[in-house]
């Protein structure tokens, strides 16, 4: 199977893919995945570290990058793995960074690898021999199938990748719709045609909670994303910009991560607008008993405020929100963050890291 320009994603194409993972160096004791991403300005110097390499980058702020270094393996003299051994050393020496980083033949085995190495290790996947490092792995670690994908689909006796790709493809369909039952299929052996698409041009504004103990309270959830959505409305409207798109990541105990995105109906930094907005990915997902370590939003798809065109209400409840919402950024402005923050940032302590990502 082939992407753009021809390049192989299927399960026996070239190992040429990197899925990276910045985490601060011994930050977080023996096991260096629990250390906190990077900093904005150090991730941005760590993206400049792998355009070294190669100009083809996905960014995927907080802490990873996607580089396809096909193009650099003749003048490095190096195969992909030696490539990422050189990004590992250089990020560690220069900005005390470790890099957990996934050698494959495309982007979900690249990724897959990544999230099964031991941190600061570089994991190679052959082509040869995706069909047994996909084997026994759950449903669950295949990127994109979340918990009530994956309990669909234990229901069914297909708890591993291993049964999901003997099943024929027509009983996935059945059980999760075409679509869905087609790209289940296709990742279950190993096969992902999205190419690395850079994206440096594009900036975001994220951030992330991550909470003391693995949080299986939904209502404590909430509250995070409640006071990360108050955050990016206001420095969105900070920066005079706004948002046509929202996208939640949440990160469970297994480490193993779940991204969903949602367009909004219009460009906006209104924060009641991008809380519910992250209310709705939150219960989309149907976490009932997921253990949950972090929570992130990244506002996406930002425009100039100026250009971004708002729907006329007649709802004085809306335009009173609006009013709060602007007395609230003249306080913070004058007086501190802390002068005026929703009640969900006094009910209980956190731990937040925030980002702006290209």
């Amino acid at each position: 199977m082939t992407g753009r320009g021809g390049a192989a994603t299927g399960a026996g194409a070239p190992a040429e893919m990197l899925y990276v993972r910045f985490r601060a160096a011994g930050d977080g004791g023996p096991d260096g995945d629990r250390g906190a991403p990077p900093g904005e300005e150090t991730y941005e110097q760590l993206l400049r570290l792998l355009g070294q390499f190669t100009p083809a980058i996905e960014a995927l702020p907080p802490d990873a990058a996607l580089a396809d270094v096909r193009g650099a393996l003749r003048y490095f003299e190096r195969d992909a793995a030696g490539i990422a051994e050189l990004i590992r050393l250089r990020a560690l020496a220069w900005y005390g960074v470790r890099c957990t980083i996934g050698v494959a033949g495309n982007p979900l085995l690249a990724r897959m690898a990544a999230q099964g190495a031991a941190p600061g290790e570089v994991r190679r996947v052959p082509g040869d021999a995706v069909a047994d490092f996909l084997d026994r792995k759950p449903a669950a670690a295949l990127h994109g199938v979340g918990p009530a994908t994956a309990r669909a689909l234990c229901a069914y006796g297909l708890d591993s990748v291993g049964r999901i790709a003997a099943a024929p493809p027509a009983t996935l369909q059945r059980i999760l719709g075409a679509k869905a039952g087609r790209a289940v299929y296709d990742k279950a052996r190993g096969i992902d045609p999205s190419p690395v698409t850079p994206n440096a041009a594009a900036r975001s504004i994220g951030a992330e909670h991550r909470f003391a103990h693995d949080e299986l309270d939904p209502d404590r959830r909430r509250r995070a994303l409640l006071s990360l959505a108050d955050d990016l409305g206001a420095r969105l409207r900070g920066s005079g910009r706004a948002a046509r798109a929202l996208t939640l990541t949440v990160r469970y105990a297994d480490r193993s991560t779940t991204t969903r995105t949602r367009r909004l109906p219009e460009p906006t930094a209104h924060g009641p607008a991008l809380t519910d907005a992250a209310y709705a990915l939150h219960a989309a997902l149907g976490l009932q008993r997921a253990r949950v370590r972090s929570v992130s939003l990244r506002a996406e798809d930002l425009c100039r405020a100026e250009l971004a065109a708002r729907q006329l209400t007649f709802d004085p409840a809306e335009d009173k929100a609006r009013r709060i919402e602007a007395a609230v950024d003249r306080a913070r402005e004058r007086f501190g963050e802390a002068a005026a923050r929703p009640a969900a940032k006094l009910a209980q302590p956190y731990s937040r890291s925030a980002y702006r990502g290209p």
